[in-house]
């Protein structure tokens, strides 16, 4: 979950958003964005395996697909191309007051990556007791430490500069095409299985 929602990565992201407003209203729309995306992402840890199971989609079939979606992320942050919005939502953001649901806490922040990372790894939990209380646990460490970045985002992005978010985050994307790599393997193993 760290590398998916990358809290550093999220720093330019929010700067070009709400860089322009007071720090109060900073840190409202970053309080407001985190908890939006926590409901967003626990929504889909409680009721994803059912949605799944509803739906007739295997956790294998998922991995494989998750971990294809995810590698896409992984490639676009790597090489500097990486956008969590589309240019429509991006200018549909641009003329809204309050940025922190949209596109801040969906797509940004619980978009279909972090999601996907969560419904596998939901799945995978239930071979571990207390697995599942574990994975909404770091996923809530993970947002806990995104708050913490939006908050002190314009010393971040000082300290860092341009150059330095960027080499985090292409860091972050290897690591993370890793990750998709694996979930694919996984995935395409429990087909043949």
């Amino acid at each position: 979950m760290l590398v998916v929602i990358d809290p550093i990565g999220l720093v330019p992201m929010f700067l070009a958003l709400a860089g322009d407003r007071d720090a109060a209203e900073q840190r409202r729309i970053a309080l407001r964005a985190i908890l939006v995306a926590a409901g967003i992402l626990v929504s889909f840890g409680l009721g994803g395996a059912w949605l799944m199971g509803w739906l007739g989609i295997s956790l294998d079939a998922f991995r494989v697909a998750g971990g294809v979606l995810l590698f896409r992320i992984a490639v676009q942050m790597v090489f500097a191309s990486y956008e969590r919005e589309t240019k429509a939502e991006k200018d549909e953001s641009r003329l809204r007051q309050d940025v922190s649901v949209f596109p801040l806490a969906i797509p940004i922040i619980a978009g279909p990556g972090a999601i996907a990372s969560l419904l596998i790894l939901t799945g995978e939990s239930k071979a571990y007791p207390l697995g599942f209380v574990l994975v909404l646990a770091m996923t809530g460490f993970v947002l806990m430490l995104g708050h913490m970045a939006l908050i002190v985002s314009r010393p971040i992005g000082r300290l860092l500069g341009q150059t330095g978010v960027n080499v985090v985050t292409r860091v972050l994307g290897v690591l993370l095409a890793a990750l998709a790599a694996q979930y694919v393997a996984d995935g395409v193993r429990g087909f043949l299985a």
